[in-house]
């Protein structure tokens, strides 16, 4: 569960992160490094995809600025999965939702910007 997000910080579980976070489909939280800081690709998010995911969420900053590129976008839908891209504190929002009822989701949180 995520406990709380402000620019720069998110709390999770209790515990307080200051970079970019993938939160996988149990709730482990990993760093997210990318290629380019505002531009989310597919080979920045391929190799965390797991096989029974529903949703995966993208937090675009506090702002919004961060952008998910057109072949990311396409990858996702054609593996059928649903794609949530809003900044991070409705992603946050979004996926403690999703998270209580079950649903297989990840997130792939931007904390700034």
């Amino acid at each position: 569960m995520i406990d709380a997000y402000d620019f720069g910080l998110i709390k999770i579980d209790g515990q307080a992160f200051a970079k970019d976070v993938f939160i996988n489909l149990v709730g482990e939280v990993k760093d997210w490094q990318r290629e380019q800081s505002h531009l989310f690709q597919k080979n920045d998010v391929e190799n965390f995809l797991e096989e029974e995911l529903e949703i995966i969420i993208f937090g675009t900053g506090k702002s919004g600025l961060a952008k998910v590129s057109d072949e990311l976008k396409t990858f996702i839908k054609s593996r059928g999965i649903k794609l949530v891209i809003v900044p991070t504190a409705h992603a946050v929002q979004e996926y403690n939702e999703m998270n209580q009822e079950n649903k297989k989701v990840v997130a792939f949180l931007h904390l700034t910007c």
